[in-house]
């Protein structure tokens, strides 16, 4: 017996014993993204799906699609039907449609439209598997009537290879004129899928994407996803190539490892290891990794690149990309006294909570702290002072990662918790407003990569959206699996929070907990090509005599 997400009603889902039926027509948008509403011009249904994703190849591997199925004479189906396939994933996706059967509780019997999306279904694999979400669709036919649509979201694999509702909608509510749903005895119904990089089967990230994956070796939380990050900021990986690591020890090398990583990554057809890396850090442990968080270990990394880099022709390289300076002060309100410290930063950490955005939490971040009554503020020889402290920035770096403070202490529980709550970001942002004076080129960036977290405190998942060449094509980084994927997974997909459309009484457990912007003015020279040019032949020689 399958579950399925609820809305109205109680449906109950079955595995289902398909057969395809005799009529149907099957309508398939070779585009990714979501379909338009759908319109009736003089009552008749325009045929015409439009994508809003334009940027998604138009291929197999595309991660979403929007097609169609025709049932004819739909007042005498009687057995189930199946429409042609449409390839998302490299995987064939069909509409399944039945007339279902079942008893009230006042053992009447009701009949409904069975309406399921297949995945897969004639495979004799045991090993594959697919997360994806859907809606379900019927299509109005007639001017002035809405089409009728529920979702869903479902690991399609080969137990569970259909989902979607045993009853859909009451047969007589589909028959009924006055509804719009059918036509000289036709229906149409509509499907639009998203779906994830399948496992278990043949993926060729390489062919895909152009970018391969790292290794899931167990331990390593949110290591994977950084990497990548660091590895797509192209200014640092060439900075990386450039260190002198012919003499160093290769178990204790940190630089000489991530050389490796990166080197592999950018010529390697298959996914990357990272024991070496992780050994050279000392972070061989689920603990090590679950002590830091990712704010931690990716200051320690960077310390130790800045460190390896000094004295060498990329020296300063860290500090030119990653670090920005804000002014701490201390205003006094009824005298003229004002004490300021200038302080450099990395990246920034910004409260969500009860925060509905990024503006919201930089303005809260900006917000000066009133010191009054029994908080006054010592100002020297002029005594106690009713004052302000707080904080403005004097410049903001090419790079800029923000924190989102998803995990936070909770002093009832004792123990780190994790928020879930909806907070929304946006592929370009100005932080001009939070500058003490302009800058010479405006504060405005561009989303390089969304860091995601799926699951609790206590443990769960972690992928990596990212903009590679900072274009808007995005594509997500799963351990070994790396995707094409659209926009709208990349970004609204990882707001967290409720989430509405499924009906859900828990809340969204998937969200990004970090962000990485680069500043327009400086893309092109973040995100410069690397090649095989740009590496030190002996760098390439040390890590080929000691492979990973």
């Amino acid at each position: 017996m399958n579950h399925i997400i609820k809305r109205d009603i109680k449906d109950e889902v079955e595995e289902m014993d398909t057969q395809e039926g005799e009529a149907m027509e099957t309508l398939i948008d070779s585009g990714g993204g979501d379909a338009t509403d759908n319109r009736t011009v003089n009552g008749e249904i325009q045929e015409q799906i439009v994508s809003t994703d334009t940027e998604m190849e138009e291929d197999d591997a595309r991660s979403e699609a929007t097609f169609r199925h025709t049932v004819h004479n739909f007042s005498k189906l009687k057995d189930s039907q199946l429409s042609a396939p449409c390839i998302v994933r490299n995987l064939p996706w069909k509409i399944m449609v039945m007339p279902r059967t079942s008893q009230t509780q006042e053992r009447q019997q009701t009949r409904s439209l069975g309406f399921f999306l297949q995945c897969n279904g004639e495979s004799d694999s045991t090993t594959w598997s697919c997360h994806a979400s859907a809606e379900l669709r019927l299509l109005s036919q007639k001017e002035g009537c809405e089409s009728f649509c529920r979702k869903i979201q479902h690991l399609f694999y080969s137990k569970e290879n259909d989902w979607g509702f045993s009853h859909f909608m009451t047969w007589s509510e589909v028959l009924d004129p006055e509804k719009g749903f059918i036509k000289d005895d036709t229906i149409i119904l509509e499907v639009h899928v998203t779906a994830d990089a399948p496992h278990g089967v043949s993926w060729d990230s390489k062919k895909h994407t152009g970018y391969v994956g790292l290794k899931n070796q167990g331990a390593t939380c949110y290591m994977n996803s950084l990497l990548q990050t660091l590895y797509f900021t192209n200014e640092l990986r060439k900075a990386v190539y450039k260190m002198p690591t012919e003499s160093d020890d290769s178990s204790k090398s940190v630089a000489l490892a991530l050389q490796r990583v990166f080197h592999e990554l950018q010529f390697s057809d298959k996914p990357v290891g990272t024991k070496k890396l992780t050994k050279s850090f000392g972070w061989e442990t689920l603990d090590s990794f679950m002590q830091h968080d990712v704010q931690e270990f990716l200051r320690v990394l960077l310390d130790k690149l800045e460190s390896k880099m000094k004295r060498t022709c990329v020296e300063g390289t860290v500090p030119k990309l990653f670090e920005g300076k804000m002014v701490s002060f201390i205003k006094c309100k009824n005298i003229d006294y004002k004490s300021t410290r200038t302080e450099t930063f990395y990246d920034i950490q910004l409260n969500i909570k009860g925060k509905k955005n990024i503006t919201e939490s930089f303005n809260d971040y900006v917000t000066a702290e009133v010191l009054d009554g029994d908080n006054k503020y010592d100002a020297g020889e002029h005594g106690l002072q009713d004052a302000e402290k707080g904080v403005i920035f004097s410049k903001f770096p090419p790079v800029l990662h923000l924190h989102l403070m998803r995990f936070q202490y909770d002093p009832i529980t004792d123990c780190s918790v994790k928020f879930n709550d909806r907070f929304e970001f946006t592929e370009k942002v100005n932080l001009t407003e939070y500058l003490q004076a302009p800058e010479a080129t405006p504060a405005i960036y561009t989303l390089h990569a969304v860091l995601v977290h799926s699951g609790d405190n206590h443990g769960g998942h972690y992928v990596v959206f990212i903009n590679p060449k900072g274009d808007g094509k995005w594509c997500k980084f799963d351990d070994d699996v790396v995707s094409r994927c659209s926009k709208q997974e990349a970004i609204e997909n990882n707001y967290g929070g409720h989430d509405d459309d499924m009906n859900m009484t828990v809340k969204h457990c998937t969200n990004a907990y970090m962000l990485v912007y680069i500043r327009d003015s400086e893309l092109a020279t973040v995100l410069q090509d690397v090649t095989e040019a740009d590496i030190p032949q002996e760098v390439i020689e040390k890590i080929r005599s000691d492979p990973d």
